[in-house]
């Protein structure tokens, strides 16, 4: 049996029979590639919409926000790391199909109108892409929302699949710079094509989030070049300018100077409507 080519997202990862990609979430089984992570969850709560973040769709609602394992960004100062940086055999999870949660994202909004629908958030959702698409489905079916929270690291294949279903989305666009991305793992060509198509899905709101990591993307110039992409693709988008605080493997550097963030997020607002701040 030979290797097969994952085409979810830019990586384009070889897998051996029986082999993870560099996600951990999606492998080889029988010649073909599956979401091995389907279905399991490590993480749900009913969180404040606020929280995704979004600021400017149904302020003061929530959302039932799960999240499963793995990644296929590797960032060094990644808050969730214990879920989204390992496998299937090295966390916690329950199985949780797709009709089992739109089954309790009803119940909630029974109980409480402010409960608005689902998110797909905490480690990268789109690496079980598949599981976002048909518990997206069935949530739509129940009359509730669809959020995504995401890096946005995916192929337009995967964009097709889920796009149509999504209410609001947040993105995380880590820097404007091609060599950042790299560093990651990632592409940025392929985040922006990712912002761009959801900026024109018809029924998505879309904001983005920037976490100012000191040294890797916390200058004037480079918050400047970054505001005038996003106004380049619509200056009514949503931004915002976030504070690190270390984790994972960045633990050599302190927070984000709480004035340097105010900073950027003025920079910004030279280019783009609505810039928040956050984590501080």
């Amino acid at each position: 049996m030979s290797d097969v080519v994952c085409t979810t997202c830019p990586r384009g990862c070889a897998l051996a029979p029986g082999a993870a990609g560099a996600c951990r979430a999606r492998g080889n089984v029988d010649g073909v590639v599956v979401p091995l992570g389907y279905g399991r969850l490590t993480s749900l709560a009913v969180d404040p919409v606020e929280k995704k973040p979004l600021a400017r769709w149904h302020p003061g609602s929530r959302v039932l926000s799960l999240g499963g394992y793995g990644c296929n960004l590797r960032c060094a100062w990644c808050q969730n790391h214990r879920i989204s940086q390992v496998g299937e055999g090295e966390v916690g999870w329950r199985e949780v199909p797709p009709v089992k949660l739109a089954a309790i994202a009803a119940s909630l909004h029974a109980q409480d109108a402010r409960m608005v629908g689902v998110a797909f958030t905490y480690n990268e959702p789109l690496v079980c892409w598949e599981y976002v698409r048909d518990a997206g489905r069935l949530v739509r079916a129940e009359g509730l929302a669809n959020v995504l929270v995401s890096a946005g690291c995916v192929s337009a294949q995967v964009l097709d699949e889920v796009a149509p279903l999504l209410d609001a989305a947040n993105v995380d666009l880590k820097s404007i710079r091609r060599s950042t991305y790299r560093a990651l793992g990632g592409d940025l060509s392929c985040v922006q094509e990712t912002i761009r198509r959801l900026a024109a899905e018809p029924g998505c709101h879309l904001e983005v989030t920037t976490l100012v990591v000191p040294g890797v993307n916390d200058s004037e110039a480079e918050m400047d070049e970054l505001a005038a992409w996003l106004a380049s693709v619509d200056p009514q988008l949503v931004l915002h300018v976030s504070r690190f605080h270390p984790a994972w493997r960045m633990t050599d550097r302190p927070p984000t100077d709480v004035g340097l963030v105010y900073r950027l997020a003025e920079v910004a607002r030279g280019q783009l409507a609505h810039v928040y701040t956050g984590n501080c």
